[in-house]
């Protein structure tokens, strides 16, 4: 698979499909909040997405986490505010435990595996409290969420990891909450033809871009000096002051004292060492509707879809009864070049495009008739890492600066309170080990010099 060569310099692309989140804008959306660039401030943010806006809100609004003397914190975003991955995502906030926690058992031991299943599972009611806190209308709810086995023996398998890890009381909280059900009941609950085992979960969904905006707004009201439109096209040491950082932008240059980059796919053309640990990989996405003399069936959950051909298809029902789905990976995965280090948004992927045009008539009992069809299509631009985990804290060699990106496309149930632990870092001085972030998301020296690398190679598949 791919290549081990380093990504060249990946920036966003200057043009991108606009997806359905993006269709009511926020007044924030272009927004500059001074008319020239500062010359400097205390913590520059690189990335106004999930992670550089929740960076600001936990810097500046979150009493828990907010240094005692507001510093000044400037956000500088290459396009429009939250118009990259998060603002085309699925809109799923689902841990995703079960399914992995016995491969991170393996890999990384007992005591690290369930510190992350805990930090995943926590996700959904810090989102649920900030969203009740900032009174942010987003649409969000909690919901069930079922994961979708067609394949017996993969869902044998799942079954198998499953009671194992529920006799051994491993993660207990995350394990406790399933449901699992299998056999002929499977396909009945969860509604999918075929279904041979369904695995029900905590879960919500939200519009994201809307959820982002409220955060960000927000965090301009107390001090936040956004720059859309200003992408930062390099950063150097300051040869004049030790220990600062200077950012260099087609509207001239910002001096800060710390850094964090939060530009997830695009990390390697800021930091050259992540080359070929966090590569860029586009998604598809995608809103289907039904015509207006049919009324669609009510899912009870939301959905990962494990159809066969490597699929994992993410779903959720809107109130409006409209689907957002998105994955279509069995007809693009084989074709490389067409989504790894790939970072025009401005276009779907080849052979992608039709995967969801009888998704539902397909897939789902009672839409047969329904009519539905594709009402609007887009790609996004995730981070996916060589070892499968983000890279998160203070860049190994680069004294206050600190990185959070590659997400895996899972940013939903991981990023919120991983930025938390940033802040900390940032605003407080905290160590790495003393923010609650899972040790194996901790970017080191030994990570960035590994050769493992599960992208170009297929090592741990």
């Amino acid at each position: 698979m791919g290549s081990n060569e380093p990504v060249s310099k990946p920036f966003p692309s200057k043009e991108s499909i606009t997806p359905f989140w993006r269709t009511e804008l926020h007044e924030l959306d272009d927004h500059r909040t001074t008319e020239e660039l500062p010359e400097s401030c205390d913590i520059l943010i690189i990335g106004a997405g999930y992670a550089g806006i929740t960076a600001a809100y936990h810097l500046l609004c979150n009493e828990e986490t907010a240094p005692s003397a507001k510093p000044s914190v400037v956000l500088l975003e290459a396009r429009q505010a939250c118009s990259g991955a998060t603002g085309r995502n699925g809109g799923h906030l689902r841990p995703s435990v079960y399914s992995r926690l016995t491969k991170w058992i393996k890999k990384y031991g007992l005591e690290a595996a369930e510190e992350l299943a805990k930090f995943e599972f926590d996700h959904i009611r810090a989102v649920a409290d900030v969203v009740k806190k900032e009174k942010i209308d987003c649409d969000f709810k909690l919901s069930r969420s079922f994961d979708i086995h067609t394949e017996p023996e993969v869902a044998a398998a799942a079954k198998k990891d499953y009671l194992e890890l529920k006799k051994a009381g491993i993660a207990k909280t995350t394990i406790d909450d399933i449901v699992f059900t299998d056999g002929d009941d499977a396909e009945q609950v969860s509604g999918v033809k075929g279904c041979v085992a369904c695995v029900e979960t905590s879960a919500g969904q939200v519009w994201p871009y809307k959820l982002m905006m409220g955060l960000l707004s927000r965090a301009v009201s107390q001090g936040l000096n956004l720059q859309t439109h200003t992408p930062c096209t390099s950063i150097t040491p300051s040869p004049i002051t030790a220990g600062k950082w200077i950012a260099t932008t087609p509207r001239g240059t910002i001096t800060a004292s710390k850094t964090i980059i939060a530009t997830n796919g695009y990390t390697s053309a800021l930091l050259p060492e992540y080359s070929t640990k966090i590569y860029p990989a586009k998604g598809i996405c995608c809103r289907i509707v039904c015509p207006p003399s049919f009324t669609p069936p009510k899912l009870s959950s939301t959905y990962v879809l494990r159809l066969g051909n490597g699929s994992g298809d993410y779903l959720i029902q809107r109130e409006d009864g409209s689907i957002i789905v998105g994955g279509a990976r069995p007809n693009y995965i084989s074709n490389t070049s067409s989504w790894l280090s790939n970072t025009d948004d401005s276009t779907l992927i080849p052979n992608a495009a039709s995967y969801f045009d009888t998704y539902m008539q397909d897939n789902f009992a009672g839409w047969e008739e329904s009519g539905a069809y594709v009402e609007r299509i887009w790609t996004g631009i995730m981070g996916y890492n060589a070892d499968e985990n983000p890279s998160v804290g203070e860049v190994p060699g680069r004294d206050g600066m600190f990185v959070a990106a590659g997400f895996e496309g899972h940013g939903m149930p991981v990023i919120f309170l991983t930025m938390k632990g940033v802040a900390e870092m940032v605003g407080r001085g905290k160590r790495f080990e003393e923010t609650g972030i899972p040790r194996m998301y901790k970017t080191t020296r030994e990570r960035l010099e590994s050769d493992y690398n599960v992208l170009v190679r297929g090592e741990g598949k």
